[in-house]
């Protein structure tokens, strides 16, 4: 069973959210690195369904990409869109961080 939905810039209305750009940086096949990508995935399909865009990129392959978002540690998400941009760093597991980290959730607790 497989759903044929094609979403155009004409489907979107006023009132509809606005699409995710997001860039998740790692360094090859590392555990943390695919523990990131599964979690950010999860989130995504949960939180951002059918509104977002994610690109990997491997530092391993393309080292000089790593300046254009000022990344300094492994791995690390950065959201571009909607603005501002925001970055989170670590494997993603900590659901509620990664959430308040891009603005989905306000912070629990806060005064």
């Amino acid at each position: 069973m497989s759903d044929n939905h094609e979403h155009t810039a004409e489907d979107k209305s006023e009132d509809s959210e606005e699409m995710w750009k997001l860039r998740l940086y790692v360094a090859g096949q590392t555990p943390k690195s695919l523990t990131a990508f599964a979690n950010l995935k999860r989130i995504c399909e949960e939180y951002l369904k059918g509104r977002y865009s994610v690109e990997v990129i491997d530092l391993l392959e393309n080292p000089q990409l790593a300046a254009g978002d000022q990344i300094l540690a492994i791995p690390t998400l950065v959201r571009n869109l909607p603005e501002p941009m925001r970055k989170i760093i670590g494997d993603l597991s900590n659901t509620e961080r990664v959430l308040v980290g891009l603005d989905l959730r306000q912070r629990k607790g806060t005064i």
